[in-house]
């Protein structure tokens, strides 16, 4: 028990007595010493609540530094936004609403009606703008006063003698105007109207019994008639054999209508179309 409690006592100095002796090899004494890891401590995690994010918002300038031998470092000089002035909008409030006594609903049925009367303006104004831009538009658009001239057509019937038929261009249309004798009034007046196609009274076509004015375009595909010709004594269309009477009547053909009658009117002895 003495040996084992002495040789206690000297066993510092048998760890160093191992390091001095010589074994045949140089020991290397180190020159600088070992910088041991600096001991981190993690921070408790604070909970962000509505304070908290009061606290930690950035405000003010913000300066970011960094380099390679020192970390980054950020410094913010808080408070820096106290500076920012508050604008002024009394300029554009109204004087009913800026004295800070008085209760700005008094005042509000008229302000209420000036915002409508202003609207409305506005909305007049609008309409009346749109109204004058469509009608600018129609005007462009429409024919002009060349064309709106040979919309009409005047005829002095005194040129036309009885029996005789007339053609007249009119909006790139032939145009017939027949002078009728006695004779074929009182036939187209004795025809039976329910025995017709396209069942018309010869009155009904014509203002005065002496005068037949009609569209010379036939009623089947659009050609162009001949004059006192066909069966009936009218109009006969070469093309797919349609006859028409001295009134414009289809009798006889694969023509559905009879010949299409045009606006006129009658001053004196010259007759206006269109």
């Amino acid at each position: 028990m003495n040996v084992i409690a002495r040789s206690a006592n000297i066993s510092p100095y048998l760890k160093s007595t191992v390091t001095v002796v010589s074994n045949g090899v140089r020991s290397v004494t180190p020159t600088n010493k070992v910088q041991r890891p600096a001991i981190v401590v993690i921070t408790p995690v604070t909970p962000m609540v509505n304070e908290t994010l009061q606290q930690n918002i950035i405000s003010g300038v913000v300066r970011v530094s960094s380099s390679i031998s020192a970390p980054t470092q950020i410094h913010q000089t808080r408070g820096a936004h106290s500076d920012i002035k508050v604008p002024d909008f009394t300029a554009y409030r109204r004087d009913e609403v800026k004295d800070p006594n008085v209760d700005s609903r008094e005042s509000a049925a008229s302000r209420k009606s000036f915002s409508y009367v202003l609207t409305a303006a506005t909305g007049l104004a609008g309409v009346y703008t749109a109204k004058t831009m469509v009608y600018d538009l129609v005007m462009t658009m429409s024919a002009g006063a060349d064309v709106l001239a040979m919309s009409k057509i005047e005829v002095k019937l005194d040129e036309i003698p009885e029996g005789k038929n007339v053609a007249f261009k009119w909006r790139g249309k032939p145009v017939f105007i027949r002078h009728r004798t006695q004779a074929e009034i009182n036939k187209e007046a004795a025809v039976d109207v329910s025995s017709l196609r396209h069942p018309e009274h010869d009155s009904d076509r014509t203002q005065k019994p002496e005068w037949l004015i009609v569209i010379g375009v036939c009623t089947h595909l659009g050609c162009i008639p001949i004059a006192n010709a066909g069966e009936f004594g009218g109009y006969y269309c070469p093309c797919h054999g349609s006859h028409y009477d001295a009134s414009g009547r289809i009798r006889k053909g694969p023509a559905p209508l009879n010949l299409e009658i045009p606006e006129y009117n009658f001053e004196g002895n010259v007759v206006t179309i269109g």
